[in-house]
Order: C-alpha cells, then structure tokens, then sequence
C-alpha cells in the first residue's frame, strides 16, 4: 500500500501536461480533417483543362542555337540566323529579323534560344519569332548548389526542409492551380491549399510534438485574420483584381472569374511562409526559455517571448514590405513616368491592391507575435522539462569526469616574473622555479664556493 501511495505522487506534472495534448488535439485533428475534406470537394476530378490551341494559344516553343548575326535589315533591326534544335523543322537553319536597341535582348553566337513557333508552316522564317533564352541548366546548377547548401548546414533537418518545399510545389501545382483552373472560388482553394501546406510543411519539417501543434494553431489564427482583413478592405477600397496579367488570364479561359478572390488568394500564400518563420521561432524561444528556467511562470515566459518577438517582427515586416515593393518596382517606375501626384500613384488600382497585400500581410504578422506566444507560454509552463532526465544517467561516472575536467576546468596558466617561473599546477597548486635565465647567470655562483673551500684548505 505504502509503495502504492508513493508511486501516485511520482508525476505531479503528466495530468496537466496530457491535458494539454489533449486540448491541442482536439483543436487540431477537426481543422486537419476539414482541410483534407475540403481538398477532395475543391480538387476538380474528371474535369480536362484546355490547353494550347485549345484556348487560342497556337504558338508552340522550339528550341534553336544562334548561328550568325547581321546587322542589315534596318536601323533597329538585326537579322539573327538560328539552327532549330527540336520541333518540326529540326536541324533547319533559318533569318529571323529581331528588334535591336534600347530594351531589346542582344544575342551573340552559340546563345541558345527559344522560337515561338506559329504552326503554319514549319519551313518558313515568317513562322517563328525568338522570345527568350535556354535557361534550364543554369537553373539546376542553381537548384543544386541550394541543395547542397541546406544538407550540408542542417544535415537531417535540411533534408526535411527540402522535403516540405517539394511539398509546397506539390500543392500549388497539383491542387491549387488546376482548382482556380476549373473554376472554384479562388478563396476558398487559397485557404485549404495554406492548410495542406501548413500541416504537411510543420509537421514534416519540425516533428509531431506540442511544440509544433502550437506554432501551427499560432499559424491559422493568424492566416484567419489575414483573410478577415482581406476581404473587408478589398471591399471597402473597391479592388477588383483586374491587372494585366489577371486581365490575360480572363482573356485566354472565356470564363468568368473571381479575380478579387484571386487576389486574396495571392495575399494569403504570399504570407504563409513569412508566418511559419514567426510562429515557429517565437515558439522556439518560449520553449528554450522554459528549458532554461523551469521556475518561469506563463505570465514571465509571455513577456521574455515579446520581447524577442518585438525585434524578430520589425525585420520580418520590413522583409515582406521590401518583397513586394521589389516584385512591383517596374511597375512602380512606369506610373513614376507618367508625371502623376504621390496620391495618384498610390491609389491607383495596381498599387492600391499591392499596398493592401502588404499592410493586410503585416497586419498578419503582428498579430502572430503576441497569440503564438501567449499560446507557446501556456502550454510550455505545463510541460515537463527536457533536460531533467538525463540527469540520473552519468552519476555512475562522476569520478572519471571530474578527472578528465580538471585541466580544461583549470588551465595552466605560465608567466616570467622578475627571475622566477610561476605558474599553477591542477594537481599540486601553485609552483614556483628559476627561470632559464636565472640559472644560467646562477651557475657561476653556484660552482664558486666549492673552489674557495679547496683553495682555504690548502697550506
């Protein structure tokens, strides 16, 4: 009875602690469902996506080298003689008249180029038009110096970090895009399509544990703001969504589409991977400041996480501000152009819906400080310390590592003082012997009275 009793108070803290993953998972395990429910009903299954000549885009790519360049077909042109590497007409060499100039691509031999092939007749010139460059191994020299890099700094980890960015290129390709293709609500798709990125990226990436459940919970209640404020001011500033490209993409499918929710589809990936960075490190730094005070109260381990949230979302803010000015700065130059007031610009249909994006973005971000560690504090406080259990493990061998301690512990420490070498010995203390210097010019004093006994001894 008595080791009974005993045994019943040796886990004060697994009750509370087991709640807690309880709790976590009765939140988690329904929005995961409704995620993977949710992509069943949105993937469009059955539905044929028309492409190509399909949809009126008859130009086909070819592939071709530059052979020769003359410069006698006009003032602004360049004649620029290709051989055709694939297509129809593979192996034919042919003069195609290009623009040269101001904002024209130049072209030298052995450039390997891409033609855009009209598909009337494959022999003649009149048929093709060189539109870009041949890129493709300059981007797999690329992509595998990124993979060397991630394996070689984080090992196992880098590797599960390229394993959830494989599997965002999945879900964008394979699930949200051909769903907006078929013609669900672009919202809708953005939403479970963050969902599966969200749960499959953390999870792989971080491990199944409370730590993880909790950035991930930090993730969509800051993702659901993200989409509240969304959509309210894209109402309210009366976007449309209807930019150059949105305009083509209407064009080419002849279906109506809801490009407002494509733009808040758009808003809503853009800011998923910027709030995995936060929520992940701010429960991160809850969770080391738990490991190293286990005394901290939640109230003390919510300020102490703020106050590293503090810096951490002043550069993140200022990373999604700089992202999005960059992607727009063309666009930000040619109204620039235009001769227009600072206002004008600004609240122009382009720029209004990238300054909504960002600020709804940011807005996003700020909130995810402060719920992520209100939510790290009060779940780390209930959890067991990690490094407490070790502790009983290497009693045994104390002896053998203090002694093995000493030296590093207590390093030898030398100096010349005068003419005495003084120094510290970990075994024996201080010690204290005659420099070199001091016994050699010792020597001759040494070996001189021995001489004077002898001589005082003779008669």
């Amino acid at each position: 009875m008595g080791h009974g009793h005993g045994h019943s108070h040796a886990q004060p803290a697994e009750p509370a602690s087991q709640r807690v993953r309880t709790l976590l998972m009765w939140l988690l395990v329904p929005l995961a469902l409704a995620t993977i429910v949710g992509a069943v009903l949105l993937y469009p299954f059955g539905h044929e996506q028309k492409t190509g000549a399909a949809v009126g885009l008859h130009q086909k790519p070819v592939n071709a080298v530059v052979t020769g360049m003359q410069e006698n077909c006009g003032e602004k042109c360049i004649a620029v003689t290709v051989r055709m590497t694939s297509g129809d007409a593979n192996g034919q060499t042919i003069t195609i008249p290009t623009a040269h100039g101001p904002g024209a691509p130049h072209f030298q031999i052995g450039d390997e180029v891409v033609l855009s092939y009209s598909g009337s007749q494959p022999q003649a010139a009149e048929s093709y038009q060189i539109v870009d460059f041949q890129r493709g191994w300059s981007l797999v020299v690329l992509a595998l110096l990124f993979t060397a890099a991630v394996l070689l700094l984080g090992r196992w980890q880098g590797l599960a970090a390229l394993g959830a960015l494989l599997l965002s290129f999945v879900v964008l390709v394979l699930f949200v895009m051909p769903s907006i293709l078929a013609g669900e609500s672009p919202l809708l798709v953005a939403v479970v399509g963050a969902g599966l990125i969200m749960f499959g990226v953390l999870y792989l990436t971080h491990g199944v544990s409370a730590r993880t459940s909790t950035a991930v919970l930090g993730t969509l209640v800051s993702l659901a703001l993200i989409g509240v404020l969304g959509a309210l001011f894209s109402v309210v500033s009366k976007l449309t969504g209807l930019d150059e490209d949105t305009i083509n993409l209407v064009t080419v499918l002849g279906t109506d589409i809801d490009t407002r929710g494509l733009l808040l589809a758009g808003t809503l990936i853009g800011a998923l991977g910027v709030l995995d960075d936060v929520t992940v490190t701010q429960t991160s730094a809850v969770w080391e400041l738990r490991r190293a005070n286990e005394k901290l109260t939640w109230r003390e381990l919510f300020a102490a996480g703020s106050r590293i949230g503090r810096d951490h979302m002043s550069s993140v803010v200022n990373t999604l501000v700089m992202a999005y000015a960059g992607a727009a700065l063309p666009l930000l130059l040619a109204i620039s152009l235009a001769g227009r007031s600072l206002g004008e610009i600004l609240s122009a249909q382009q720029i209004a819906q990238e300054i909504v994006r960002t600020l709804v973005g940011s807005i996003g971000l700020v909130a995810a400080v402060p719920v992520t560690t209100a939510l790290a504090a009060l779940v780390a406080v209930r959890q067991e310390v990690a490094p407490a259990e070790p502790k009983p493990g290497p009693e045994p061998e104390k002896p053998a590592a203090k002694a093995k301690a000493k030296p590093v512990a207590k390093p030898r420490r030398n100096r010349i003082e005068g003419d005495l070498f003084i120094g510290y010995d970990p075994d024996k203390g201080p010690w204290e012997r005659p420099s070199a210097r001091a016994a050699r010019t010792a020597a001759p004093a040494r070996q001189a009275p021995p001489a004077r006994r002898r001589s005082s001894g003779s008669p």
